[in-house]
C-alpha cells in the first residue's frame, strides 16, 4: 500500500518541519502549502475537540481541487485542563516549562484529511511525564532551543524530550505533532 500512496499527490497545511519529516519518513509524495487561517476557538471544548476544531478550520481553506489529498493538523498540549499553546514571549515560555516540569500532560493532535467533497477527521492522545527541573535548566533549554514554535514551549525530538520527558504513553508521533501509525491507516482507506 506504501506503493499506492506514494504516488498520490498529497498537500501538507502545514510549516512545520516535524510534520514534513515524519511524512518524507512515510515514504509519501507531498507539497508543502500554506493558507493563513484564524485559529481561534469558540469556548467550552475539550483539548480533543479544540485541535480537532483547529485542523478542520485550516482544512476548510482549500477546495480539494485536482483530485489531491490535503491533510492539516493541529497539535494542543493541556495540562490539568489548560491549555499550553505556543509561547508568545521568552517568559511565557519559561512559565509553561515550569508548570510542565515534574508534572504529567496531555499531548493531542486533531487531524483532518480532505479528498473531494470528503471531509475526515480524527484525533489522537498521548500522555507525556517530564521530570522536574530547575529554573537554569528551562533558561538553557530556552536559550539554545527556542522552542517558540512549539505547543507547550517544547519539542520531544529535541533537548527537553531526551533529557526532561520521563516516558510517554501513546503515540511518539502524536507529541511531535502527527499521529503518523493513524494518519497511515486512514489515508490507505481513501486510495
Amino acid at each position: 500500500m506504501t506503493i499506492i500512496l506514494a504516488n498520490t499527490p498529497i498537500i501538507l497545511a502545514s510549516k512545520s518541519p516535524r510534520r514534513q519529516e515524519l511524512l518524507t519518513l512515510m515514504g509519501l509524495n507531498f507539497k508543502v502549502e500554506l493558507k493563513d487561517v484564524d485559529e481561534s476557538y469558540p469556548d467550552g471544548l475539550s483539548p480533543a475537540e479544540i485541535a480537532v476544531y483547529i485542523s478542520e478550520k485550516k482544512a476548510k481553506a482549500f477546495d480539494g481541487k485536482n483530485g489531491e489529498i490535503v491533510i492539516t493538523a493541529d497539535t494542543i498540549v493541556a495540562l490539568n485542563g489548560e491549555i499550553l499553546g505556543k509561547p508568545e514571549d521568552r517568559a511565557h515560555a519559561q512559565e509553561m516549562l515550569r508548570k510542565l516540569s515534574g508534572s504529567k500532560h496531555e499531548v493531542y493532535t486533531g487531524v483532518t484529511i480532505v479528498k473531494g467533497n470528503l471531509i475526515h477527521s480524527f484525533y489522537d492522545r498521548t500522555e507525556v511525564y517530564c521530570k522536574a527541573v530547575s529554573h537554569e535548566e528551562i533558561d538553557f533549554y530556552i536559550d539554545n532551543y527556542k522552542p517558540y514554535d512549539k505547543a507547550g514551549s517544547y519539542g520531544v525530538q529535541d533537548w527537553w524530550g531526551i533529557v526532561v520527558v520521563q516516558r510517554i504513553e501513546g503515540s511518539y508521533t502524536n507529541v511531535m505533532g502527527l499521529p503518523t501509525e493513524k494518519l497511515y491507516n486512514e489515508l490507505i482507506k481513501l486510495v
